[in-house]
């Protein structure tokens, strides 16, 4: 059997291709987290809502996001949307929609789980202090719910750099599209995609020393 002969070379000559691409996957993850977030907020404000209406519509909206797969998502807002909604859009406003309102229930309920660990003790205490809910929240819950909070927003934005890659089935050039390409041009899938696995490594490795940077001052505050 004749070895197989490595060569990333072929692979690197078109580093333009996997620079755009990287930078594609970049940019869907920072939008759809800070769009992801603010939805977060807002859906887990429903899902704690004293109004039962609210409540419901939060806790549907959580339970149809962690039930349906992530690229049923891709397609509906890519291809289903336009035609319900009568607009046009491009592969990044589809990507960016589709992770982040499926981002923003997972946010909700790692906000939601945070505050609600708070001992109502400080509630309470807040409201001895004479603080309304929402002063409570902003001053006393929220600084003290952020420690909780870190490790599984860092885990969800984790999810969200790694489905970014579903973006590839809108045709937008993202990594894992532009690798494909490559794969195609080069005859070389071993060596692009090995590349590739290499490229998230070590973008997530870097965002988690970050993460852990971040994590370890909240600590000490």
């Amino acid at each position: 059997m004749q070895q197989y002969q490595w060569d990333f070379g072929a692979v690197l000559a078109y580093w333009p291709m996997l620079a755009e691409g990287l930078w594609g996957t970049i940019a869907i993850s920072v939008l759809a987290i800070l769009f992801g977030i603010v939805g977060g907020g807002i859906v887990a404000a429903m899902r704690m809502s004293h109004l039962l209406p609210l409540r419901i519509i939060g806790t549907a909206y959580i339970e149809f996001y962690r039930n349906t797969p992530g690229i049923v998502h891709f397609f509906w807002v890519y291809y289903a949307l336009p035609v319900v909604a009568d607009v046009n859009l491009g592969p990044l406003e589809a990507a960016v929609i589709a992770l982040a309102t499926q981002s923003s229930a997972f946010y909700a309920e790692v906000l939601r789980g945070g505050i609600q660990s708070i001992v109502k003790g400080q509630w309470e205490g807040a409201t001895a202090l004479g603080m309304s809910r929402r002063q409570a929240l902003r001053r006393i819950i929220l600084p003290q719910a952020a420690r909780r909070m870190v490790a599984p927003f860092v885990e969800r934005s984790f999810e969200i750099v790694k489905t970014s890659s579903l973006a590839s089935t809108l045709a937008y050039g993202e990594l894992l599209y532009q690798g494909m390409q490559i794969a195609s041009i080069t005859y070389r899938p071993l060596e692009t995609y090995t590349l590739l696995a290499a490229i998230y490594f070590a973008l997530l490795y870097l965002l988690s020393s970050l993460a852990r940077m971040a994590e370890d001052r909240l600590q000490e505050i």
